[in-house]
């Protein structure tokens, strides 16, 4: 099922372009990357997309329910969002909690289903056995893993990810790969994440999106190359 649709999409800081004609989608389903050389307004393509940013001209459609009818709901991931300073008073149960409360309202009692999803949530990320740390006393690839669960916990239908490995250790980062893998796969989910590192990515995603500059506009205009993950590309 088709999530998101981006048709023409162009943008400018001030008057100097960044992006130019650019088109792809997001199907439920499938963990696409988003790559490109440093400077391709990858962020900038993101936010655009999430209306963040308004474009100068293009189409941006989601779709308004998920692959079983209910609200679409989606969950973004800004680039190194995990920035909270020692005196942060929350757990790390507590934030994770948090994002439980959205989907019904900021009033309503958790149910053991609720206690169930949080739990599974950290675990996800290896942060269960720190549930009862202040996230002010964490490591940075803990606080970010930390941020991942929350997300988690929401249970959106699609994930945004801003490089979202940023701090994290090679052991922690290839599980998230599997995780986000799984989360597409077997439970319908959609994942759009950049990253910088797309062969270390490569076995787990289904698509890349890489964004080129088009030697025939201003050097920072780009446009998007969609690849396959075993290789063949061809502009979309």
């Amino acid at each position: 099922m088709r999530y998101i649709t981006v048709e023409n999409l162009s943008y400018q800081y001030d008057n100097e372009p960044v992006l130019e004609g650019v088109n792809y989608y997001l199907d439920s389903g499938e963990f696409v990357t988003l790559t490109g050389e440093n400077g391709a307004a990858k962020s900038t393509l993101i936010k655009a997309t999430l209306g963040i940013l308004t474009p100068k001209v293009g189409k941006v459609e989601f779709s308004k329910f998920n692959k079983n009818r209910k609200k679409l709901r989606l969950a973004y991931l800004p680039q190194q969002i995990a920035s909270f300073n020692a005196g942060f008073p929350s757990t790390v149960y507590e934030f994770v909690k948090s994002g439980r409360y959205p989907r019904n309202g900021w009033f309503r009692r958790l149910t053991k289903h609720d206690d169930e999803h949080i739990k599974a949530s950290l675990e996800s990320v290896g942060m269960w056995e720190s549930r009862h740390k202040r996230i002010g006393s964490l490591s940075g690839g803990q606080k970010q893993r930390t941020v991942i669960a929350r997300m988690f916990a929401s249970d959106p239908d699609i994930f945004v990810l801003d490089e979202p490995t940023t701090g994290m250790d090679s052991g922690a980062t290839q599980t998230f790969y599997e995780l986000m893998h799984h989360s597409a796969h077997k439970h319908g989910k959609s994942v759009l994440m950049i990253t910088h590192d797309p062969e270390e990515v490569r076995q787990y995603a289904d698509r890349n999106i890489h964004l080129v500059r088009n030697q025939e506009l201003p050097w920072r205009c780009f446009n998007v190359h969609e690849s396959d993950v075993d290789g063949g590309s061809h502009v979309h």
